[in-house]
């Protein structure tokens, strides 16, 4: 009777053992990629002047995105977050890339294991959540955090390296630099946050063409399409884009979020919450000591002093 009933689940587990194998193999890449850590793969320079430099550091992959380089990106924005000498951030990238996106070859491991083995919805889900809080600590800290955010585009931000450079205020980009959206090409739908933010640079239809196409685009087509703000030599960009971030280091920091939240609000509501909300910031700001300061210095006629508060 014991070994009647146990040669189904026996069976079974037999079945089960692709999508095991699977699971236990996408367990392993996960843990070593985040857990191997020999150098640094994103490095942070925080400067006298407010601001914070992050440079991703995988140069002999065009900056590809690692499980070590998601964590490192989300602490260090977590810090500067956090750090009141910290009144504006700068991402770029080491080498020649800005980021490529996600490591294609660890994709590609992760799919020839795949093809033995269909997930099942919460199998899925599981694997999807790391994913989701990437999302998270990256594109909506950098969407929403209450600081100015720079994109200092050196080379290629293909992927989810474009949708970080998106998720930033502003693009100050080299003439070198090069936008892929990148997804189509490898049959992946999208992620950290592209679809979103590109349609509301560019709009609906030139967004979506860019999805479907996978057109690269240079950096002089991204300034007359609204995704680069400014583009310089390559030489010039640390130099001048980091001159570029320390006039937003200067400036009110306090109402510089209030600025981005009003424009995030007003993205998606109607004329009459955004003039509700814009009045309710409007209090705010006439609270700061910075707009003080403001007001006292254009009667005196000097240039403001702000300290971000």
């Amino acid at each position: 009777m014991a070994s009647g009933s146990g040669t189904p689940v026996l069976a079974a587990t037999l079945r089960n053992v692709p999508r095991l194998v699977f699971f236990a193999l996408r367990l392993w890449v996960l843990t070593t990629e985040r857990a191997t850590n020999t150098m640094s793969e994103c490095l942070i320079e925080k400067r006298d002047d407010g601001v914070a430099l992050i440079t991703l550091n995988r140069p002999e992959s065009l900056n590809a995105l690692s499980g070590v380089m998601q964590d490192l990106i989300g602490d260090h924005l977590d810090d500067c977050a956090d750090d009141p000498r910290v009144r504006c951030i700068a991402i770029t990238g080491a080498g020649r890339g800005f980021c490529a996106g996600g490591d294609v070859k660890q994709q590609s491991l992760r799919a020839d294991v795949r093809q033995t083995g269909k997930p099942s919805p919460d199998e899925i889900s599981s694997l999807l959540r790391p994913l989701q809080e990437d999302h998270m600590r990256i594109t909506h800290r950098l969407y929403t955090m209450e600081k100015p955010t720079v994109a200092l585009v050196n080379g290629a931000a293909a992927g989810a390296g474009m949708s970080i450079a998106l998720a930033c205020d502003l693009r100050f980009c080299s003439e070198a630099a090069r936008f892929h959206t990148a997804f189509s090409k490898v049959a992946l739908s999208g992620d950290f946050g592209g679809s979103y933010l590109l349609q509301r640079l560019i709009g609906y239809g030139r967004a979506l063409e860019l999805y479907y196409t996978s057109d690269p685009v240079d950096a002089e087509t991204a300034l007359s399409m609204g995704i680069a703000n400014d583009v310089v030599a390559a030489s010039e960009l640390l130099e001048a884009g980091l001159a570029y971030c320390r006039r937003f280091a200067e400036g009110p920091t306090r109402v510089y979020g209030l600025m981005k939240a009003n424009f995030s609000f007003a993205a998606s509501s109607s004329l009459e919450d955004a003039l509700a909300h814009e009045a309710r910031t409007m209090g705010e700001s006439t609270l700061t000591k910075d707009h003080a300061e403001g007001a006292l210095s254009f009667v005196e006629r000097r240039a403001p002093r702000f300290t971000g508060q």
